[in-house]
């Protein structure tokens, strides 16, 4: 019972720091967006935590920088590392993928699908490739930056020949960050 009200305690503060961190988006008012063929956009994540004591730490940061082909199809390179620091030993892990992803139609919201290819890699990760789908979601706040989150499934695979076997045991993938085309 203790656990199921601990658990009720995380949504609620997360819900209300949600709504607390996204309710000035309001007063950005609706600023026009739409891509063009040779734009460039680049885009940031990044997370981190702790204990209370500030050991036993995990920082996390993905990037990506991009290229549109045409007005909607852009082609992008992502690479995100994690850093993990416990009290008797340090990890880390890494991936770089190639993607592409294309954005539908101009104004403040732009949805995205798209499919990425790289490989997974780290002291302790079992080297191999990955790949699959991805969902986004990007809200301009003004011409040029914008807010987005993005939803991937990637499955882990060694070979070509494993893919049909681990599409069912992927892992989801979940990143809110911002983003600037020029």
């Amino acid at each position: 019972m203790l656990k199921e009200r601990v658990d009720l305690g995380k949504k609620i503060i997360f819900l209300a720091s949600a709504v607390l961190l996204l309710t000035p988006l309001a007063s950005f008012g609706q600023a026009e967006s739409g891509f063009q063929k040779g734009e460039r956009e680049f885009t940031i994540v990044g997370s981190g935590s702790s204990d209370e004591s500030l050991d036993n730490t995990s920082l996390s940061a993905s990037f990506s920088i991009g290229q549109f082909l045409t007005d909607n199809l852009e082609v992008a390179l992502r690479q995100e590392g994690s850093y993990i620091d416990l009290e008797d030993d340090d990890d880390w892990a890494a991936s770089t993928r190639l993607v592409l992803d294309y954005n539908f139609g101009r104004g403040p919201l732009v949805p995205m699908v798209g499919l990425s290819f790289g490989y997974l890699y780290g002291d302790r990760t079992e080297e191999q490739f990955i790949a699959g789908p991805e969902v986004g979601l990007k809200y301009f706040v003004n011409a040029m930056t914008f807010i987005y989150g993005l939803v991937e499934y990637q499955f882990l695979f060694e070979d070509v020949d494993d893919v049909d076997e681990v599409y069912d045991d992927g892992r989801f993938v979940y990143g809110i960050g911002l983003g600037l085309t020029f």
